[in-house]
């Protein structure tokens, strides 16, 4: 085992031979032309072995961490190793805004982009349909640009790390906007499933949390823009809390973002956890699958009637909501999508052993695992989930052609 490390939960040992620190995109250049397999490392959030390598891992901490607002584009340039929670607070210092964040602020806008990683919203695609523009070094060392409306741009864009180490991001920008955030309780599951369009739709940015057990789902959380409609005193039934809440029942809220309806900036609403704290619980392990929306109420229903088994090895799954793109490898190509998101205690073997029956139920409804997340479907299940996988391949073919940037995982999930 080298001694790299892990990745955030320790459940990843990361087995690359070395780590290299690049200062210039120069460098990055000279790591990639030695020849030998290469990946990208972000922030270590991924549970999945998507950023590991047999050869160098290369971490983009060192580059040059501008943050550029062009105002009359309406976009920013970053270097594509800058943390969300970094690039929200100075983007809101300038009076500027991205259009979502993750659950977690701590996630590079490389990682999260590369991975199709998401935010809440009917109307809010995922964090990489932000992207307008990128650049990245190739597999044979040279920089490649692309921007939105090139030949090969959707297709690259939720690039895996397989078509190369990105190295600046450029992202739509909006004014600054305020958000506040209200936690319901106590909502039936008779009425999520009856209203479940009503209940997505309460709000800018949606989270349902649920443990599957029971007549009722648990906290159901609505980030409002304050200049939209504000949310509802009751949802569906479900009163609004007053105190401060955590999305696990028995965690102090110590590390969660201000709720009770209190306005502040979106910088510091529309993410679940604080910058500066251990997100989530910190000792687990996470799973999940984007179904069709059109799919989403058979999944729920198939996947409550087996809440007794999942139960025991959950900390909480979360239901959130992403309007389709046009972008080849995210779990919300070309339709309307729902995620399902486990969190598990850390039992491995026992999380691995249940995952094929939670997808025996979701894969036939078009369910795309989340590539940074644990999943035990094959190549030979993810391919027809996924329309243009072969011209996606065409790409690696085409920026990597010697497989520089080739690894376990795209062998076994893409069988690149």
């Amino acid at each position: 085992m080298s001694d790299i490390g892990s990745n955030w939960a320790n459940s990843h040992h990361y087995g690359a031979a070395s780590l290299q620190r690049p200062t210039t995109v120069d460098e990055v250049q000279a790591i990639v032309r030695r020849g030998t397999k290469v990946r990208a490392l972000g922030s270590r959030h991924s549970f999945t072995d998507i950023a590991d390598t047999t050869g160098d891992l290369v971490t983009l901490e060192g580059l040059d961490p501008s943050i550029v607002v062009d105002t009359e584009a309406g976009t920013v340039t970053v270097a594509a190793g800058i943390r969300y929670g970094e690039l929200a607070e100075r983007l809101h210092d300038e009076g500027w805004a991205l259009h979502n964040l993750a659950s977690l602020p701590h996630i590079s806008v490389a990682g999260a982009v590369a991975t199709a990683t998401h935010g809440s919203g009917d109307r809010n695609g995922n964090l990489a349909t932000a992207v307008a523009a990128f650049d990245f070094v190739d597999g044979t060392g040279e920089l490649v640009h692309l921007e939105r409306g090139d030949a090969d741009f959707d297709g690259a864009v939720v690039g895996l790390g397989a078509l190369g180490i990105v190295t600046s991001v450029m992202l739509d920008v909006q004014p600054t906007y305020e958000v506040r955030q209200d936690v319901f309780t106590d909502l039936t599951w008779d009425n999520l499933l009856a209203n479940f369009d009503g209940v997505t739709s309460s709000a800018y940015s949606v989270s349902v949390f649920t443990d599957w057990l029971g007549d009722t789902i648990g906290g159901t959380w609505l980030k409002s823009r304050m200049d939209a409609s504000a949310p509802p005193l009751t949802l569906f039934g479900a009163p609004r809390q007053t105190r401060e809440m955590h999305p696990l029942p028995l965690q102090e809220s110590t590390n969660t973002t201000t709720q009770g309806g209190i306005p502040g900036p979106w910088s510091d609403r529309l993410a679940h956890f604080k910058l500066g704290y251990t997100p989530s619980n910190g000792d687990e392990l996470q799973s999940e699958y984007l179904v069709p929306r059109r799919s989403i109420l058979p999944a729920l229903r198939q996947l409550r009637a087996m809440g007794d088994r999942i139960a025991p090895l959950l900390l909480i799954t979360e239901l959130r909501t992403m309007k389709a793109d046009t972008l080849w490898m995210s779990g919300a190509y070309d339709r309307d999508t729902v995620g399902i998101h486990f969190t598990w205690k850390k039992l491995p073997d026992e999380v691995r052993a249940l995952l094929p029956a939670i997808e025996a139920i979701l894969l036939p409804l078009g369910a795309r695992p989340h590539w940074g997340k644990v999943f035990t479907a094959t190549a030979e299940q993810i391919e027809p989930l996924y329309p243009r996988l072969n011209d996606f391949r065409a790409l690696v073919r085409k920026y990597d052609p010697n497989g520089v940037f080739g690894n376990d995982f795209l062998a076994r999930t893409l069988g690149l």
